[in-house]
């Protein structure tokens, strides 16, 4: 038999908090500060941020890491932090993100509009995520209730190894019973979460604005003057030049446009691992 690339997309694999819900990605990154904090060490947002898109344990130990925060680990308690005390964080950081997840449950502006589109086009909605399952069913309920229902769900807990991994994203082609890896194209506000999709075959899309590389609200970054707006664009777009996304956009209400890229790039003959 002979091989057949594809002609068109089959399936999109979205990320959950930056991408669909939670502009800003607010969720996640305040709730490792609070963390942090009830161990009496300070962790800023900014920081909280740097690891966005791990597993949340992997996450944690990535923060632990920074020289700094170690320091400050160090001068409290006498001592770096061990996988344990990373644990201990993470058990503590568990209940406060299930507690508070709500707050930033919002859908982003546009991201139902799209959603339609994409499956008026006969694709296939997957979606993976950095929570672990525990959160994630909080997560899909509330996004249920907001009118958002995906194909298939996959937490980070649900795979040997999280993002940047490709394990998640591949999970989503066997699930969806997708014929090829260059049928999927992964969607993210993360580098790692885009360093997943390159790593399973697919074509990937950043989002610069409504995630965690901007972290703004939505009313935030709506009120940004035209050049201040360039500006973080151009700033976010070389903090993800490193994973080489395919696209970079601002957001979800994005996305229609380049699925209609990629089918006419595919009819080419082009692939994404060739570019």
């Amino acid at each position: 038999m002979k091989y057949q690339q594809p002609q068109k997309l089959q399936a999109v694999i979205l990320d959950w908090a930056g991408t669909v819900v939670d502009f800003g990605s607010f969720a996640p990154t305040q709730i490792f500060v609070e963390a942090f904090k009830e161990f009496g060490i300070e962790v800023s947002l900014e920081e909280s941020r740097g690891p966005m898109g791990m597993g949340k344990w992997d996450h944690i130990r990535t923060l632990c890491d920074i020289p700094e925060i170690a320091e400050r680990y160090r001068a409290k308690f006498g001592r770096t932090p061990t996988d344990d005390d990373v644990t201990a964080i993470y058990d503590r950081f568990m209940p406060l993100q299930i507690e508070k997840i709500a707050v930033h449950s919002a859908l982003i502006p546009g991201a139902l509009d799209t959603i339609e589109i994409l499956r008026n086009k006969d694709l296939k909605i997957g979606t993976c995520s950095g929570y672990p399952k525990v959160v994630m069913d909080k997560v899909v309920e509330l996004a249920d209730q907001n009118g958002y229902s995906p194909d298939y769900v996959v937490a980070t807990d649900e795979v040997p190894n999280g993002r940047p991994y490709p394990a998640q994203s591949l999970e989503n082609v066997i699930a969806l019973g997708i014929s090829d890896v260059a049928a999927c194209v992964k969607v993210d506000d993360t580098w790692p979460g885009i360093l997943e999709g390159r790593s399973a075959g697919m074509w990937t899309v950043a989002l610069t604005c409504s995630g965690n590389a901007l972290g703004l609200t939505y009313d935030e970054y709506k009120n940004l003057d035209k050049a201040q707006l360039e500006q973080e664009r151009q700033r976010i777009s070389q903090m993800f030049e490193p994973s080489k996304p395919h696209y970079l956009i601002d957001t979800i209400a994005d996305l229609p446009a380049v699925i209609d890229d990629i089918n006419a790039r595919l009819a080419r003959g082009e692939m994404p691992q060739s570019n």
